[in-house]
């Protein structure tokens, strides 16, 4: 009985969506720990203006010869699309307050696999050019 209530628990929270604190997180990098929604989404909240935030997020697709296709306001914040030859790349920058930023990373290889690594290393390349260790 026992081993069924965690197998339903287990169940119930791959269901959650968001930056969850249920989210598995992984270190990337030097130590910046980037959270991944239960759709394979990775996210962090940084604590940089929104514009600062854009900035760094252009720098690091740039430093990852990441094309930037186009990018679009939103109502919290701004849409970046982009690609390499085998992804489609959807990042979300939302304002959380005048000095908070979440940023949202979708990588998706087709129309149903994710690649969790390149979109947990541009969130962390993002947080590495805003403490300035680019």
């Amino acid at each position: 009985m026992k081993r069924f209530k965690i197998y339903i628990a287990i169940l119930l929270l791959s269901l959650t969506t968001g930056c969850a604190a249920m989210a598995v997180s992984a270190l990337s990098g030097v130590g910046y720990a980037v959270h991944y929604t239960a759709t394979n989404v990775a996210c962090k909240t940084f604590s940089f203006a929104l514009d600062r935030a854009d900035k760094a997020t252009m720098f690091a697709l740039r430093k990852m010869n990441i094309k930037v296709i186009g990018d679009s306001p939103t109502k919290k914040g701004k849409r970046i699309k982009a690609a390499t030859e085998e992804l489609d790349i959807t990042i979300d920058l939302e304002q959380i307050t005048s000095k908070a930023t979440k940023i949202s990373v979708n990588a998706k290889k087709g129309p149903m696999l994710k690649d969790k690594a390149t979109a947990g290393e541009i969130v962390a390349q993002v947080g590495r050019i805003l403490e300035g260790k680019s």
